[in-house]
């Protein structure tokens, strides 16, 4: 895994909109944003343990100093060259900028060496499926899906999430 920093120092900015990794301060506004946006909650000390030990693979987006927008990601132990995107959050006072995909690209460009990306995405999310395969088209990578996660896997009434793997992707 990357070496991780405190630093939260801005790795992209313009037009009052900041994006840069996330620190433990940020989970309790990472997990306000999954609410709001109406995503799988986790606990509120999942996002506070993302937000710190997992700060070299996460990303937040500010709009005038205001969280509006997040991606979760971490590497697999077992696959270090991968990069799992575990959930992204865009505030609709956000939406329409294009914060989700600027987001990603932020995080990308930092794991750029080898860097397989997956995620879990339901196929009633038309918003994360575009977005991904616009990021593989993007960078010339080859966009696939296997099984994931079946419906029968999860303990609560919870449709399947189908797994995607971007390999190939041009970094540079």
């Amino acid at each position: 895994m990357a070496t991780t920093s405190a630093d939260p120092s801005p790795s992209t900015s313009n037009d009052d909109l900041e994006i840069r990794r996330t620190v433990v301060a940020d989970g309790a506004a990472m997990w306000n944003l999954a609410r709001e946006c109406g995503l799988d909650l986790n606990s509120s000390y999942a996002y506070l343990i993302f937000a710190a030990d997992f700060a070299a693979t996460c990303r937040i987006a500010l709009l005038g100093g205001e969280p509006v927008g997040y991606v979760l990601g971490y590497q697999p132990p077992e696959r270090p060259d991968h990069l799992f995107v575990w959930q992204v959050a865009v505030s609709s006072r956000a939406r329409g900028r294009g914060l989700a995909r600027r987001m990603l690209e932020d995080l990308l460009h930092a794991h750029s060496e080898g860097t397989t990306l997956e995620a879990t995405v339901e196929e009633s999310n038309d918003a994360s499926r575009a977005l991904f395969a616009a990021v593989a088209r993007a960078h010339g990578g080859t966009l696939s899906w296997t099984e994931g996660v079946s419906a029968e896997d999860f303990p609560d009434d919870h449709p399947s999430e189908p797994r995607l793997e971007i390999t190939g992707m041009d970094l540079h």
